[in-house]
């Protein structure tokens, strides 16, 4: 038999052929699949475990992972009482590494449908067009369990030498990956002492370079609610003496928000922006440009006979990198208590709730946010109010370590050679409630964050694409990098 070849010995014009032939052949049959089912998280659908779609998803990429015949791959799937099951898969060393292991993290369960699809688009219904794969999930990140062990398999054809791999693919990302630490705890010894973590949930500045996640913000979460009236009057009626229940709304969200400028206004929801991350942004700035904020979708209006477009908070690149990354923010993501449109008649509502997202910096404790928000909404209510604030759910956010030299460099060969274009790092505004529980349980370990989340991918949204020649090259990116661990 011959003896594996030297860690850094893997063929990067070999790897993107062979790996964009897995893609092509087997890859995109089975996203295909993964998104015509509608395993939404168990935060957006409470009887997940009588839909059985989670359990659907599992074993599909279970038994494409078994046909694989990754030499050495053990699988399993995990079951802990009244959670959602993970995958476990693990790939021994074929190295000394210390006892070192590279773990490779994705997830299944899928955010809920949105409306506002394209017609000929839908959420469950996944289309192929120009290298995109659209649909619900594939890109956030069903994607993810298929490309690591397309990776892994790699470096098996090529012979090359690997420490110890193990991957772990969750259903509860979406809800905050609440039965994620019951997991990491109950399977700790089984994880081993992690050197590198390898997560593909993440963005991309552009599809022209790998891209390495620095930082995710927190989140809160929770549902604000005003009661006025017991029941629905007559507007004509009531309507000047009884107050809106939208006006004492809008009254106790100023408390929070400067509606003005969108500036959050307790002092301990912001933080300083370290310096190199500010560097960093600067950096990516020069690199993308206005393209920060020119990809998203913005409406326009007819404006005297010309188009104008809605316009962002700041055009500056800089400064709309920070705004995105390291500022909270504030959004109302659901409503109730308003009809419908066509049904609403002349009554004044009793109550309005709206659900409220409040995304913070990553170095802001989510929880200690979520008691101070409920606090500051709930106290001194005008006209004695009955206004109540739920938390539903706090996720600190995430800085990411120092760049070791090895992890550095490898990164950037491995840009080079797929790309031809250097790494980029950047911050997302998005929440990976992963990352810090890893951090703290290995704080030694190397975070390769990143993912196929680029311009106009819109996850959570309507017309989610997986960008497929960009899959492919990270991909193979992934596999050069864990060729080259030390």
């Amino acid at each position: 038999m011959n003896a594996p070849l030297p860690a850094a010995a893997l063929d990067p014009i070999q790897a993107l052929e062979r790996v964009s032939r897995t893609w092509d052949e087997s890859i995109l049959h089975e996203l295909t699949d993964y998104i015509r089912i509608p395993a939404k998280s168990p935060a957006f659908a409470a009887d997940w475990q009588a839909q059985g779609h989670l359990e659907a998803v599992l074993r599909n990429a279970a038994t494409w992972i078994e046909a694989q015949k990754v030499p050495g791959l053990r699988l399993e799937i995990v079951r802990l009482p009244g959670r959602t099951p993970v995958l476990l898969f693990e790939i021994a060393a074929t190295r000394a590494a210390g006892g070192q292991t590279v773990l490779m993290y994705g997830h299944l369960d899928k955010q809920p449908e949105f409306d506002g699809w394209r017609s000929d688009l839908g959420p469950w219904s996944p289309k192929y067009e120009d290298g995109k794969l659209y649909g619900r999930g594939g890109a956030d990140d069903g994607y993810a369990a298929y490309a690591s062990i397309a990776a892994v398999q790699e470096l098996k054809r090529q012979g090359v030498a690997h420490p110890r791999i193990v991957g772990l693919i969750e259903t509860c990302e979406e809800s905050g990956s609440a039965d994620l630490p019951a997991y990491l705890d109950a399977l700790k010894e089984r994880l081993g002492e992690v050197a590198l973590v390898i997560c593909l949930d993440s963005g991309a500045g552009n599809y022209d370079q790998l891209w390495l996640t620095t930082s995710l913000r927190g989140m809160a979460s929770g549902t604000l609610r005003v009661e006025i009236l017991t029941e629905g009057v007559h507007s004509g009626d009531a309507s000047g003496l009884v107050p809106s229940s939208f006006r004492i709304m809008r009254q106790v969200l100023d408390r929070l928000e400067d509606s003005a400028t969108g500036r959050l206004l307790p002092a301990s929801f912001h933080c300083e922006v370290p310096a190199d991350r500010l560097a960093q942004a600067r950096a990516t700035a020069a690199i993308l440009g206005e393209e920060v904020y020119k990809r998203f979708p913005w409406a326009h209006a007819d404006c005297g006979g010309s188009s104008a477009f809605a316009l962002p908070t700041t055009t500056d690149p800089t400064q709309a990198l920070l705004k995105r990354t390291w500022e909270p923010t504030l959004s109302v993501t659901g409503a109730e208590g308003f009809p419908a449109l066509q049904d609403a008649g002349n009554v004044l509502r009793p109550y309005t709730a709206f659900k409220l997202s409040l995304r913070l910096p990553p170095l802001v404790d989510a929880a200690a946010c979520v008691q101070e928000m409920k606090a500051l909404l709930e106290d001194n209510a005008p006209y004695q109010a009955r206004v109540t604030f739920e938390g539903a759910g706090a996720a600190s956010g995430w800085n990411a370590p120092d760049i070791a030299p090895w992890f550095g460099s490898a990164l950037d060969a491995a840009s080079q050679a797929h790309f031809g274009a250097p790494c980029g790092f950047i911050g997302q505004g998005g929440t990976i409630p992963l990352m810090n529980m890893l951090s703290t349980g290995f704080p030694k370990a190397q975070m390769m964050v990143c993912g196929v989340l680029g311009p106009k991918s819109n996850a959570h949204g309507p017309n989610e694409f997986l960008h497929v020649p960009y899959a492919k090259r990270l991909t193979a990116a992934v596999a050069q990098v864990i060729a080259a661990m030390p």
